[in-house]
């Protein structure tokens, strides 16, 4: 096998995979990768069709090559279509045509020779594959017109041995290859510690196949690593290397920015030696956002560069148009508390010391430790989403066909907005599936005040548990860790992007009233597009509700058709109060349905102004609100769509025709138009901002 030489390597992040059970044999595969290794074994399958169309017919005396590499090429694949491989033997040479002849053979020809056995105490005795097959390709070459050309002088194709399944047929060592990109990445998963077994389901994991389904398996991966151990250590020295020199680099960065931006701040660890060790940043307009946006923020540590053996973590936002906002990042050296303790305590230094009303994060228990020793008032949330990412991984393999249904008790688990009726469930479940002794099941119940929503729902999140917000942050993520060759041009990529969310221009969007109600014509002109759409929402929702007054100015709301659980209201006429049980306004600061519905009873045509904060408002924007589109086109837009769709209406009904031609090419119409981007989508799918252009 030929050996990769040491060279630079590029910054390549991964996923973080260790299981935050603590145990170092489990590891993660997020859910989404379910959905990579699907695509890849369909992909897999219609190969593996069409290669089985594109036959490769049986060799032939006769049969004329350009070359005897082509020849073995075309033998070879033959081959393993018909479950063999083979092997280069014997070739013969003239001064004149040099190279004239090739043998090729099945690889279980002629017989082992038997070696003089080794002088040590146990000596291994393995039993040779070879039983004098007598299948084989002989190639002779002829000149022709002045060119050589090679022709099959002989073919057999008689085995005296069963022919492998193609399944069996992939593992003989002549099909068995590590690709030079496969082999750098083993060489770098070994110098960060993975165990052989580990780094064969990493890379099970990337290529999205099935266990037992690359092209090679982990006895080869450990000969490679061992054949490599000088290349490692090579490695090894070179990464320490560019480590410290790109840290260096980092902080005289970082140093120099201070310089140019008043408004930067960074700050770093050395250890005994002044060597840089942990460093986190932050912009002057992150600042500003947080002044704004600091009351509910994500600290994202999903990757990890294994080129500098760095966990990174980025800080974010959500602002009043549902954007995800650059607050500030770190680079640790690990992940363990006494980081992250020295994460958060920068973090909450660059914000002028004012600390999050809550914070987002994955299930680790030593941010979890840092968050208590560092924001003890500070509510601490686990993503839901990071948790369902994780299910497939710990559960999918114990339950088998099982894990579906599951799934589905589950994901409905996590819909409960009671304690009491959570518990119930969870134990109900923990034992229909046969789960009390599994450790990722109590390691969920040990987290639950932070995941399962009936604990947190008078935790302020701000829409950061949507699935649109994390969208977004996936997609910044993902422009920022574009594979770099140093520190310093990721240095320069997180300065481009984040400064280009941060600041990109909203459009106030035109948000059409769509009941007659004069509370949404309230709201629409006092808050963002992006949160009026959400209470709109709701607004719409309010009207299939019923309302029984009780004792005490309280009202027991609930849908008509009893699709969900009632809630309970508290009106309070003298301060404008009103209060759901349901505490979505607590949760997100958008008023519910409940609240709503009340009010429209009480003959409210305007929601209290305390129902609209601050933070949902356009004059919180960071960024001038282009409000011409409103201002100018508007009512006139408005008008011409009401007179153009009332036109379609009544032309549309002369006939069955026209009404059949009309609803086809409306429904068309409005798929390519729900199709189109937003101004939101638009910026935050842009590609990634080349430092190069600088």
């Amino acid at each position: 096998m030929e050996i990769i030489a040491p060279k630079p390597l590029n910054n390549i992040w991964i996923r973080r995979q260790q299981c935050p059970c603590g145990d170092w044999k489990c590891y993660i595969k997020a859910d989404g990768d379910d959905h990579i290794a699907n695509v890849s074994q369909m992909t897999k399958s219609e190969t593996a069709s069409s290669s089985s169309q594109d036959v490769v017919f049986t060799p032939y005396v006769g049969q004329i090559f350009r070359s005897d590499d082509e020849a073995f090429e075309y033998y070879s694949n033959f081959a393993r279509k018909n479950g063999f491989s083979i092997r280069k033997a014997r070739s013969t040479e003239s001064q004149n045509l040099g190279i004239y002849r090739r043998d090729f053979v099945c690889y279980r020809s002629g017989f082992n020779q038997p070696r003089k056995k080794a002088n040590v105490e146990h000596p291994r005795d393995r039993k040779s594959v070879r039983c004098g097959c007598d299948a084989k390709l002989y190639l002779t070459k002829e000149i022709v017109d002045g060119v050589a050309q090679w022709y099959v002088s002989q073919f057999s194709n008689v085995h005296n041995h069963e022919l492998l399944e193609d399944d069996q047929v992939r593992l003989l060592p002549a099909y068995r290859k590590i690709q030079e990109a496969d082999q750098e990445r083993i060489l770098l998963l070994s110098k960060a510690g993975f165990p052989v077994n580990r780094i064969v389901k990493v890379l099970e994991l990337e290529k999205g196949v099935q266990p037992g389904q690359l092209p090679f398996i982990e006895k080869d991966v450990r000969n490679f690593v061992r054949t490599c151990k000088k290349t490692v250590q090579e490695n090894d020295a070179l990464i320490t290397e560019k480590r410290e020199n790109d840290l260096s680099e980092l902080l005289e960065a970082c140093k120099a920015s201070e310089q140019k931006d008043e408004g930067f701040v960074y700050s770093f660890t050395t250890d005994e030696n002044g060597r840089v060790e942990n460093i986190a940043w932050s912009y002057g307009h992150s600042l500003q956002a947080y002044s704004f946006f600091g009351d509910a923020v994500i600290f994202d540590t999903t990757y990890r560069s294994i080129t500098y053996n760095m966990l990174f973590g980025v800080w974010f936002g959500i602002d009043n148009h549902g954007n995800a906002l650059f607050l500030g990042c770190v680079l640790l050296q690990d992940e363990t508390s006494q980081s992250f303790s020295w994460a958060l305590q920068s973090f909450v230094r660059f914000m002028r010391g004012r600390q999050p009303q809550t914070i987002v994060t994955d299930i680790d228990s030593g941010l979890r430790d840092a968050i208590a020793s560092e924001m003890p008032t500070t509510k601490h949330v686990i993503c839901i989403w990071q948790v369902l990412s994780k299910l497939s991984s710990w559960f999918s393999l114990p339950l088998g066909l099982q894990y579906p249904d599951f799934k589905s008790e589950f994901d409905m688990l996590c819909r409960l907005e009671n304690v009491e009726d959570f518990e119930h469930q969870w134990n109900q479940l923990v034992a229909r599936f046969g789960l009390g002794s599994d450790k990722h099941i109590a390691l969920l119940l040990s987290y639950r005040a932070s995941w399962q929503i009936s604990y947190m729902r008078n935790f302020f999140l701000a829409r950061t548990m949507s699935i649109e917000y994390w969208k977004l942050v996936e997609t910044f993520m993902k422009n920022i860790l574009s594979p770099q060759s140093s520190l310093l041009l990721f240095f320069q990529q997180v300065g481009l992007v984040c400064n280009f969310g941060n600041h990109k221009k909203e459009k106030q969007l035109y948000m059409p009233a769509k009941t007659c109600l004069p509370l949404e014509e309230h709201a629409r002109s006092i808050l963002t597009p992006y949160a009026f759409n959400i209470m709109q929402h709701e607004v719409m929702l309010s009207m299939q509700y019923a309302i029984t007054e009780m004792a005490n100015s309280t009202y027991l709301v609930r849908h008509y058709k009893k699709m969900e659980a009632e809630c309970l209201v508290i009106w309070i006429h003298e301060d404008e109060q009103v209060h759901c049980s349901c505490k979505e306004f607590e949760h997100s600061g958008i008023l519910c349905r409940h609240s709503i519905r009340v009010l429209v009873s009480k003959n409210y045509f305007q929601v209290p102004e305390k129902y609209f904060p601050l933070r949902w408002r356009p004059e919180s924007s960071l960024a001038p609100l282009d409000d011409s589109f409103i201002q100018s086109s508007a009512n006139e837009y408005s008008q011409v769509f009401h007179a153009l769709s009332g036109s379609l209406y009544s032309e549309s009904f002369i006939s069955k025709q026209r009404f059949n031609y009309v609803n086809r090419e409306l429904k068309q119409l409005l798929e390519h138009v729900q199709k189109m981007p937003t101004v939101d989508e638009v910026a935050a799918s842009s590609a990634p901002i080349s430092v190069s252009e600088l």
